[in-house]
């Protein structure tokens, strides 16, 4: 991606350098890798918005499309206890305290 004027534009996945040379256009940003244009896009309104080329981005392999997403801790289900329950932690935590002073 590159950034133009608070917004961001794509660049293809096979670009080689780092350091792209970007022409801001009342209408069009370009974007050039060693003089030969790479990409164009229509200048976005506003800011923070991001404009990509589908044809810029590699498609993805089809067994990575189709494996499902690894699940996550964080992920997982909240168990719904009584407050009896937390306060009987907490006791029990403060006496094990209590026990190693």
């Amino acid at each position: 991606m590159v950034a133009v004027g608070g917004n961001q534009y794509s660049v293809p996945d096979t670009t080689r350098r780092r350091i792209v040379e970007v022409q801001n256009h009342p209408a069009e940003v370009r974007i050039f890798e060693d003089g030969q244009l790479i990409a164009s896009h229509p200048v976005l309104e506003g800011k923070n918005q991001r404009r990509v080329d589908p044809s810029h981005r590699k498609p993805v392999p089809a067994a990575r499309r189709m494996a499902p997403a690894p699940s996550s801790p964080i992920d997982a289900p909240i168990a719904r206890r009584p407050l009896a329950f937390s306060e009987a932690v907490g006791r029990r935590l403060a006496n094990a305290q209590e026990g190693r002073s």
